[in-house]
């Protein structure tokens, strides 16, 4: 892959707004493959013909098999400042998921502490008082069931950004996402259900309030809900 498979959503002298394809990593990785932060700054050597290294700054992340929006700063007072948006919660994130069981409250807020094994990769719920356990919390609201296939869309907004947080909250009440292998039993692979669909911030120069919303791909399980109606948006047609 490269960065002409990147969908650009917009771009100006601070911001670069992007969907980041499932699989991909937002950073490099032991794996070696093409990540994202690498493919924008060949995009923007190459496109504004820069000598030398490129800067983009990393903000945010999501895990390498979920996709969606992502912002990246073009400058470090850009990146400064975003970055202190994440850490005062003005800069929202709300994602979408396709859980196998359906959460006994319609919706609630989830707060755990985490601890990663770096070895493993794998996160785990832990007491507070675990050394290194960092404090998870979120929001979810199930938009819609469909019963027949017993899954079920929700819709969840974070507010911190812990590592595979919704993964592991969610499997955490018996509600693991769909095609997640790694926190739920007996999923499929190649069809994981996680996606960053709604990305709000304050542009870091003007004050504006950018807002930016995506679809899923048009695939199972996505296709089995009515994204239309819960996102508020109409999907782009070819």
């Amino acid at each position: 892959m490269n960065y002409k498979n990147i969908e650009i959503l917009y771009e100006d002298n601070h911001l670069l707004v992007v969907v980041k394809p499932q699989g991909v990593p937002s950073q490099a990785d032991k794996s070696g493959d093409d990540d994202m932060l690498g493919m924008l700054k060949a995009y923007l050597k190459e496109k504004y013909d820069k000598p030398g290294n490129v800067y983009l700054g990393l903000v945010h992340r999501l895990d390498r098999p979920t996709g969606g929006v992502m912002v990246f700063a073009k400058t470090s007072k850009s990146a400064s400042r975003l970055t202190e948006q994440i850490k005062d919660g003005t800069l929202s994130k709300r994602y979408l998921a396709v859980l196998t069981a359906r959460p006994a409250e319609k919706r609630g807020r989830l707060t755990h502490y985490l601890v990663k094994d770096e070895a493993s990769n794998m996160v785990r719920v832990a007491p507070m008082t675990t050394e290194g356990a960092k404090k998870a919390v979120l929001d979810y609201n199930i938009l819609e069931d469909n019963d027949e296939e017993g899954l079920y869309l929700a819709d969840i907004k974070l507010y911190t950004g812990r590592s595979h947080q919704i993964r592991v909250q969610m499997a955490t009440i018996g509600c693991p996402l769909f095609g997640d292998v790694k926190y739920g039993k007996n999923q499929p692979t190649g069809v994981f259900s996680l996606w960053s669909y709604d990305l709000s911030f304050r542009h870091p120069t003007t004050d504006k309030i950018m807002a930016f919303r995506v679809f899923p791909p048009e695939r199972y399980p996505w296709t089995l809900f009515n994204l239309e109606r819960h996102i508020g948006i109409v999907r782009p047609r070819d």
